[in-house]
Order: structure tokens, then C-alpha cells, then sequence
């Protein structure tokens, strides 16, 4: 029987500045973590004869979604990390996204990982997340090895 929790979901960011949990016990609201690619891989064309070539591309970058409750205590961390990060050019783009789930065995690693924008800040009704977004220059991932 195959189980998943995100409990089991170990995620940190680590660069200048320091290393910040993002995973289980960082107030992740339910939509939790994204990697979402930035390209296709593929690119089929067809010619006027109807002969397919397609072509691999060598793009291994994503987009990286954090959604945190709005007062979870990492909003704090992530925001001092950023105003470091983007006061200095030495200090952008050098973090690491390093996620493993122990319950499916799926391992992430992200390098070469900057902040992408500043985090958008809202008021209303309900507290609502935050959701802080990363560009990924280097994506690697290993799925599964558990179920």
C-alpha cells in the first residue's frame, strides 16, 4: 500500500543568508509546493512530406511556488533573505532548493535559484498565503523511489 504525507516533506532553502525550512513545519498552506517547468523539452515539427523530427532541448530550468500561511513566522525569514539578496548582485541567484518526501521517495534538488520577484502582499477577510516565487536555473529530480 503506497501512503504519502506532507509531513514527510523535508524542503529547505539554502544560500547567502542562511538556510530556511520550507517544507513540514513552515505553515505550507494546502497548495503547498510547485516546480513548474519554464519550457517544453520537446519540439516536433513536421515537414510538408509529413516526415517528424523532433528535438531535445538541453532547458532544465523551472519555476519554484512556496505558499506559506500568512503569519507563518518563514514569511519573516524569506523576506529578510530576499532584501540580502537583492541588495547585492554577488548575493543573487546562488541558492539551493533541496526537497525529499521520505514517504515516496522523491528527491529534489534545484541549484542556481533566485528569488523572482518580491512577495505579494495582501489584506482581507481571511488571512490567506503568501506565496513567495523562484526562477530554478538547474532542475534535477529522482520520483518515486518508495511507492
Amino acid at each position: 500500500m503506497a501512503t504519502y504525507s506532507f509531513l514527510n516533506t523535508y524542503c529547505t532553502l539554502t544560500g547567502p543568508g542562511g538556510q530556511i525550512n520550507l517544507g513540514a513545519g513552515a505553515s505550507t498552506t494546502d497548495e503547498g509546493i510547485t516546480f513548474e517547468p519554464n519550457d517544453d523539452i520537446n519540439k516536433m515539427d513536421i515537414a510538408a512530406d509529413g516526415a517528424v523530427m523532433h528535438s531535445l532541448g538541453a532547458n532544465k530550468s523551472r519555476t519554484a511556488t512556496v505558499r506559506l500561511q500568512k503569519t507563518s513566522a518563514t514569511n519573516q525569514l524569506l523576506s529578510a533573505l530576499y532584501a540580502l539578496q537583492t541588495a547585492n548582485a554577488k548575493n543573487h541567484g546562488v541558492n539551493t532548493i533541496s526537497l525529499h518526501n521520505s514517504s515516496t521517495g522523491d528527491a529534489i534538488t534545484c541549484q542556481q535559484v533566485a528569488f523572482k520577484r518580491g512577495v505579494p502582499i495582501n489584506y482581507g477577510k481571511e488571512g490567506g498565503m503568501m506565496e513567495w516565487t523562484f526562477d530554478v536555473g538547474i532542475f534535477d529530480d529522482t520520483l518515486g523511489g518508495n511507492i
